[in-house]
């Protein structure tokens, strides 16, 4: 590199020393009003942001190849680079020009990377942006989070695989670290923002002396988590690297708050994916339930209703607490005129890390300048709600810094430029020194009509005027057949043809300060704004208390708002497992359907523990389940929920198994997805678990699909996880009449002449039929292949009529109930010899593919 860099400018040798340095990232290197990129970084960058590749200079005798873009709209162009999952060194001139006998001194000022957002233009406003460490030791899996942004910063223990993912999938994070040789799951191999870092980083000893040091603490004892070593490796790797990309300290993170998993409501990844509670199944946010529970007034309420939706608790008292919230907030519209107030605070969180990292500019301080203004009004809005309620507790965290508003109200005009470096920030008053560097720099033109006109009456010279040029700057000026008139104090300082220049000491004073004066009052104000940052940093701590109340505040009158909007009522949350829904309703399809939304009931208690419910293709039953699973969701995030009644107990983990996809990517088919997520449901259900299976079995043989079915229906009876099984086996229907805990329901509809109309009604009992080819024709399939599956049908039906096994066509639901065979008399028939063939087993020792197996060939034999 030596030899090469003897071939360039000392600026481009210069450009390569640092790029070398940081030879993963793209460089923005500082050259006066654009920050330029050379060879593969301007190839890349061009092509990113469809910017102009040109040339400058050669290297080994070639064009050296250079994009650029402009200092002052860099923003911009960083934002598509971010989104585009690239990192940035911002490389500025740290040197004095004039002073510099070779190139500007240079340096790396930060690196800016997907989890390590804080500007503003570079953030979704409503969605946190997260940096996350993962550390393995031994069964358990340390995770850490950062939100660089707002300082917040977490660290949790998991155990196993599985759990590391689901939790990876709540927190999504913009950016991953992982030790470089770990081994991951495909599902993380190759995302985007996957950054692996050297193995020796992932030292315990070496985390926990970087977080001490983060803290200013001899241990971590007081922060509840010295004994989570995988967690503690996992934070003490993503300090170091936060550190590293900002080239600073990290004066907002002030404290590590520590998650136990058993503390909220477990859901999987594939659950999480299934429910849509952020992110819809097409990977955009419509149609979700946080899309249409957010209706707060702030993002940074935004952002809490979604780690609340994402992490329902719980903790039966702190769930309560919220919801009392909610209540108090309805009464007589209270949430109304503290959702006026929450509107002018703005971003507070996001806002005091700016301002702790000092990058916040004019306009941060002057949306925090309103933010402090309002609090009084909104602290009063709070009086008058009980002692000790969550309320009152919000109420004592929300200080008035009535100080702090007096001081940024006066220092700030009131609506300041977007950046400080060209002045314009501090008001007219606050400061009195910058008040006369600006007077010099603004009023110069009329100081010199009142001095031109004060020295004409004390001389007595007509001819006198005040001039000024580049080259000798402010001048007297007489002409020459008067200049020997001139007073004593008068200095010669250029003789013209026809007049004489003098300077007086008053004109060079003002000369020496007027010339100045602009340099000067910015220098100044800039020096004013570090200072007002100084003054917000000392009282850091206490601000982002406040914000977090704020933010809080904010989503409980969302609740509140919601409640009232939607017509949701306040779950009662018995201690006792169960769930009794009256008139539930799914909270999204109600607001995006045209249709009247049906409501319906749902009551799991020890003696239905298990609904299997059938029924026809688009006739409700995914949506009736999915709308259990969020209202029991809701209620465990301290919302009110959308039913006429519902009380909801306990409950551990929400499980679903709906839908699949291919996962070809890891090499799995759509079976296969099902079957893994089938196997996770199967080991982790208990008897406090909500687990919501549909068409189980789907992906393989008739016969194959509803042994496996079966199978898993009978493990999830005897773990009594509460469980929505919904199923087109109408076999399966039997399963009520051979476990213990087991109901039928099924979702009604009614044939119109050749069609089908769904009811959407949940009722008891099993479906009389499926109504496949009605769907179907409802979905457009050609009349004619309609009406060929039609006559397939009859045949098909005929056939098993002819063969003892199946009831005609024509038979009512109730008489093909009466009549046809039940399954649990098919499991519980007397031996035949056809066991002898099976290996001689007991009946009562087969399994369902075994008895299936049996029941089909003494069909045959028959």
């Amino acid at each position: 590199m030596s030899q090469a860099s003897a071939q360039h400018t000392p600026m481009m040798s210069q450009y390569l020393k640092i790029k070398r340095e940081h030879p993963d990232v793209l460089l923005f290197y500082r050259m006066g009003d654009f920050y330029e990129l050379f060879f593969d970084d301007a190839r890349r960058a061009a092509a990113l942001l469809d910017i102009t590749l040109t040339q400058r200079g050669q290297s080994a005798g070639q064009p050296i190849p250079m994009a650029g873009v402009p200092y002052h709209s860099a923003e911009g162009y960083l934002a598509r680079l971010v989104a585009a999952g690239e990192s940035v060194a911002i490389c500025e001139q740290i040197g004095d020009p004039a002073a510099a006998k070779g190139p500007v001194e240079r340096r790396v000022v930060r690196i800016v990377t997907p989890g390590t957002l804080y500007d503003e233009a570079l953030l979704d406003a409503r969605r946190d942006n997260l940096l996350v460490a993962v550390a393995p030791l031994k069964e358990q899996w340390g995770l850490a989070w950062l939100e660089l942004s707002s300082g917040r910063f977490n660290l949790l223990e998991v155990e196993g695989e599985g759990e590391m993912l689901a939790e990876l999938q709540r927190l999504d994070p913009a950016e991953l670290l992982i030790a470089e040789s770990l081994s991951l799951p495909p599902a993380l191999e190759g995302r985007r923002g996957l950054r692996r870092q050297s193995d020796w980083l992932f030292d315990l000893e070496s985390a926990t002396r970087t977080l001490c040091d983060q803290f200013q603490v001899q241990d971590l004892r007081g922060f509840g988590c010295a004994h989570l070593e995988a967690a503690i490796t996992a934070a003490g790797v993503l300090i170091d690297y936060a550190r590293d990309t900002q080239r600073t300290a990290l004066p907002h993170v002030t404290a590590i708050g520590v998650e136990n998993r058993d503390d909220a409501v477990v859901i999987d990844a594939a659950s999480r994916r299934n429910l849509e509670i952020d992110v819809n199944l097409g990977g955009n946010a419509d149609n979700t339930l946080a899309s249409v529970l957010d209706t707060t007034a702030t993002a940074m309420g935004s952002r809490l209703l979604k780690r609340w939706l994402n992490r329902p608790l719980r903790d039966r008292d702190q769930v309560g607490a919220r919801q009392a919230a909610v209540a108090l907030l309805l009464d007589d519209e209270g949430f109304a005129p503290l959702r006026d107030s929450l509107k002018a605070i703005g971003d507070v969180e996001r806002i005091l890390a700016r301002v702790a990292l000092y990058s916040a500019r004019p306009r941060d301080l002057a949306r925090l300048r309103d933010a402090l203004i309002a609090l009084p009004h909104l602290q009063a809005d709070l009086e008058g709600y009980g002692e000790g309620t969550t309320l009152d507790e919000l109420r004592r965290h929300i200080h008035p810094y009535p100080t702090l508003a007096d001081t940024l109200t006066r220092a700030l005009v009131e609506n300041p430029p977007v950046v400080i470096r060209d002045g314009g920030v501090i008001a007219e008053g606050f400061d009195a020194e910058l008040d006369e560097h600006r007077g010099l720099a603004e009023h110069a033109g009329d100081y010199l009509v009142q001095l031109e006109t004060r020295e004409r009456e004390r001389t007595g010279l007509p001819g006198l005027k005040v001039g000024y040029n580049r080259v000798h700057g402010y001048y007297i000026e007489i002409p020459r057949a008067q200049a020997r008139d001139a007073p004593v104090d008068y200095v010669r300082r250029q003789t013209l043809k026809n007049a004489e220049r003098f300077i007086i000491p008053e004109l060079k004073e003002f000369e020496d300060k007027a010339l100045s004066a602009k340099s000067r009052a910015l220098a100044r104000e800039k020096l004013l704004y570090d200072s007002l940052l100084d003054t917000l940093n000392a009282e850091l701590a206490a601000l982002q208390g406040t914000g977090r109340a704020l933010a809080g505040l904010d989503v409980l009158c969302a609740f509140a708002e919601r409640a009232r909007a939607l017509e949701f009522v306040r779950p009662a949350l018995p201690e006792s497992p169960g769930i009794d829904i009256r008139g539930g309703r799914h909270p999204v399809v109600e607001q995006v359907s045209e249709a009247p939304f049906v409501p319906n009931d749902l009551v799991m208690d020890d003696a239905r523990r298990m609904l299997v419910i059938t029924g026809p293709n688009m006739g409700g039953k995914s949506t009736y389940m999915r709308q259990a699973a969020l209202i029991t969701l809701l209620a465990h995030t301290g919302s009110f929920v959308p039913a006429d009644a519902a009380a909801i107990g306990p409950v551990d983990r929400i499980f679903t198994r709906i839908g699949s996809s291919d996962d070809l990517a890891g090499g799995r088919s759509t079976f296969m997805v099902e079957m893994t997520e089938t196997a996770s449901i199967l080991h982790n259900a208990t008897d406090h678990s909500l687990v919501l299976m549909d068409e189980i079995g789907r992906g393989t043989s008739t016969f194959d699909g509803l042994s496996l079915a079966w199978a898993s229906a009978e493990h999830l009876t005897r773990s009594r996880a509460f469980t929505l099984f919904a199923t087109h086996y109408f076999e399966m229907t039997a399963l009520a009449e051979q476990a213990e805990g087991v109901a039928n329901v099924h979702l009604t509809a009614a044939e119109h002449r050749d069609g089908i109309v769904f009811m959407h009604r949940v009722e008891d009992g099993p479906a009389s039929q499926s109504y496949g080819l009605q769907v179907a024709q409802l979905a457009g399939v050609p009349q004619a292949v309609i009406a060929r599956a039609r006559e397939k049908l009859a045949t098909l039906e005929q056939q098993e009529i002819d063969q003892g096994t199946r009831l005609p066509a024509t038979s009512t639901g109730d008489e093909a109930r009466a009549s046809a065979p039940r399954q649990a008399d098919l499991f519980a028939s007397t031996p035949h010899p056809l066991v002898e063939q099976l290996g001689g087993l007991d009946p009562d020792e087969l399994s369902p593919r075994q008895a299936l197996e049996l029941l089909y060939r003494w069909k045959e034999a028959l």
